[in-house]
């Protein structure tokens, strides 16, 4: 089996760590929610050494995820837990954030409020919820291309779509977690980041 290569990773990566580097700098463990081809985890484990990086992803992903991982050669990255967001119990492990990136638009939305709230029930106070993608504001499209994007998803998918900012917000502040910041991304990405309340 030949590794899986996304080549938006490539594009993004650079950007993410730039906001991510700092938001993670007094971390020691993040979980990453939906790890794709693994190839985040590994760039992202080896720019920030302090940190270990845990993968994770539903069993169809795991394969792609363990060659990224175990060609990388790193000490820092995990293998890839069995984390559907969608189930009831979640993996017990100890981490102080967690980052995701580009899954919000491709989950239905039942998945995308157990995944926000699964995220703050892990969470301990103060950790770290960093989300990346593209993202509405008052349910509007930041560009034309992201509602020719949302277009395309949604007949790929009716379940599917791009999410508004408020409503991922209220989803997170029901879970427990304050808004930190909001940057702007290259190609009108934006990377949401939470906070878990005391």
């Amino acid at each position: 089996m030949s590794k899986a290569y996304c080549e938006a990773c490539d594009r993004n990566r650079d950007p993410i760590l730039s906001v991510i580097r700092e938001l993670f700098s007094g971390c020691k463990a993040v979980l990453e929610i939906g790890s794709g081809t693994g190839q985040h985890a590994v760039y992202f484990a080896k720019h920030m050494p302090h940190l270990v990086w845990l993968t994770s992803d539903l069993p169809e992903n795991h394969e792609h995820i363990k060659l990224w991982l175990n060609d990388s050669g790193l000490e820092n990255v995990r293998q890839p837990l069995l984390l559907d967001v969608t189930d009831e119990c979640w993996p017990e492990i100890k981490i102080d954030a967690v980052f995701s990136a580009n899954t919000a638009h491709i989950m239905h939305w039942q998945a995308v409020a157990a995944f926000i709230s699964g995220v703050g029930g892990l969470l301990p106070v103060n950790g770290i919820f960093a989300l990346y993608g593209p993202f509405n504001y008052r349910n509007d499209y930041t560009s034309q291309s992201n509602a020719d994007f949302d277009v395309w998803l949604k007949q790929r998918d009716p379940g599917s779509g791009i999410r508004n900012f408020e409503d991922l917000d209220g989803l997170a502040n029901a879970a427990g977690m304050r808004l930190k910041g909001d940057v702007q991304m290259p190609a009108n990405n934006r990377l949401l980041c939470w906070v878990k309340r005391a």
